[in-house]
Formats: structure tokens, sequence, C-alpha cells
């Protein structure tokens, strides 16, 4: 308990992520995830688990000289992924240190580049796939860069994408709720708000299904160190400053107890929307 205590001033800032209505700070989501980005692979079991899940939907193999988009890449497991699928690869994200790490990974099996989701700096038509997991709920709103997707990926081209939708973390908003009556958790697009973006872009998905994933930790500090080692701390509206102390802390860890299981374990459960779109 002791170390788990010695963690609490690294991460007892409140833990805030998501798509609240207010246009969201690019610069400051780049620092946040580049703070994370000597860590991020430690702590991305979830993220890596979706993507998985996401390229089952794709095809095991491609023809010689596809082009894919990775946008999101972080550090570059998925462009790896992707290399090993036989995909010429452009991994894009909003934090160069993210890039960096990329390039370790993937050396120059890859082109790399620092983008914007919502205005991809990309000619027209230049790839077979673009994929993106666990990046668009960065974005203020979903249509922008799945147009922009559309815009960047052939007609025929397949788009793939999983964002977060609301209802996620619950538990963990539950357990702040009970401790005072500031907002942790951003609220999430909900399945409407994403059927609807996914009608401003035209078209239909082949697949289009919201599932929910239940993460396990022992400790409520768990969870909130995971979020802090992927870099999904950036606070969209302000707050008070300073940390949280211990005895908060321990306030969340007695409320997040409501929710422990019968194997003694305390759910974290993110709801998650898969997409794949043929482009038209």
């Amino acid at each position: 308990m002791a170390n788990e205590m010695n963690a609490v001033t690294q991460t007892s800032t409140p833990v805030q992520i998501g798509a609240p209505p207010q246009p969201h700070d690019k610069r400051a989501i780049a620092e946040a995830f580049g703070r994370a980005a000597d860590h991020y692979d430690q702590a991305a079991a979830f993220q890596r688990l979706v993507g998985h899940r996401l390229l089952e939907q794709l095809p095991a193999l491609c023809q010689a000289g596809s082009r894919a988009l990775d946008l999101g890449c972080g550090t570059g497991y998925f462009t790896e992924q992707l290399l090993c699928r036989g995909y010429q690869v452009c991994a894009a994200d909003l934090s160069v240190q993210m890039l960096v790490k990329a390039g370790q990974r993937c050396g120059e099996r890859a082109t790399y580049l620092e983008a914007d989701a919502e205005a991809l700096p990309l000619d027209d038509n230049q790839f077979d796939l673009a994929f993106s997991s666990m990046a668009l709920q960065w974005c203020d709103d979903l249509a922008t860069p799945l147009k922009e997707l559309k815009r960047v990926v052939r007609p025929g081209g397949l788009i793939a994408f999983t964002t977060l939708v609301d209802g996620s973390l619950h538990e963990l908003a539950a357990a702040w709720e009970e401790v005072d009556s500031r907002q942790h958790v951003n609220r999430f697009l909900s399945q409407k708000e994403i059927n609807l973006a996914l009608a401003q872009v035209g078209g239909s998905a082949d697949l289009l299904d919201f599932s929910p994933i239940t993460m396990h930790y022992q400790t409520a500090v768990e969870l909130m160190k995971d979020l802090k080692g992927i870099g999904a701390t950036h606070l969209h509206q302000a707050r008070k400053s300073g940390l949280a102390g211990r005895q908060t802390i321990r306030a969340v860890e007695r409320a997040y107890d409501a929710f422990r299981d019968s194997r003694g374990q305390l759910p974290a459960t993110y709801q998650v929307c898969f997409g794949v779109i043929t482009n038209d």
C-alpha cells in the first residue's frame, strides 16, 4: 500500500478523458501524450485489445503495394502490425514524441507524419486503408476526421476506426461523484451522436458495433496510473490548482469498492464503437 500511496502524488490529478463540447486544445493534448511516450506501452493493454479486435475485421493480408495510414499511431504498435500484413504504412500522430517512439519501433519500414486528424496534410486518394484506433475521441466533431479519412482513402478503400462511447469508465465517475461534485470523467459521444456523424459523412458502414470492454484492477489507483501512463489526463475544462491528497484518493478507493466483483477485482468498463467503412 505504501508504494500505491507514493504513486498518488503522480496520479492524483483528476483524470478526465473524452470529448466535451468545447473545442479541444490540440497542443495541450499533444503535450500530454508526449509526456506519456516513454511509458505508454506499459499501460496500453486496453488500447491493444481494442486495436486487435479492429484488425480482426480487416483482411489478414493485402495486395502488393497497398498503402495504409495509421492515424493516431502512438508508439507504432499497430503500425508494425500493418507492416506485417504487407502494407506500406504512413504513421501519423499529433505528438512528435510518439512519432519518435514509432520510429524507434518500425525504423525505415514506415514513414512518419505529425498531423491533426481534423486537417490532414495529405493529398486525396493516397491510401487503400485508413486505420485509427482510440484516437478520434480527441476530435471536436467526429464527422470532421471521418471526412478527412474519406478524402485521403481511394474509392473502394477501407476506413477502420474505434472511438469511446458515452458511459465509459462509469465506475470511476461514480466513485469520484461520491467524493466531490467536480467532473472527473468526461462524457463521450452517444451512439446516436456517432450515427449522426456517420450520416453527415455520407455512405453506410460495413460494420458499426458498440461493445463494452471491461478491464480489471486491484485498486482505483492502478486504473488512474494506467490512464496517466497512456497520456489520457489532459483536462479540457478548467480545474482547481493543486493535487488531490491521500485522504481524497482513499475516499475514492472506498467508493470504488462498491463495484468490486466476486473475484475481488475492480472493473473499469469502456463502451467502444468499432466501425469499418468502404469508401465510396
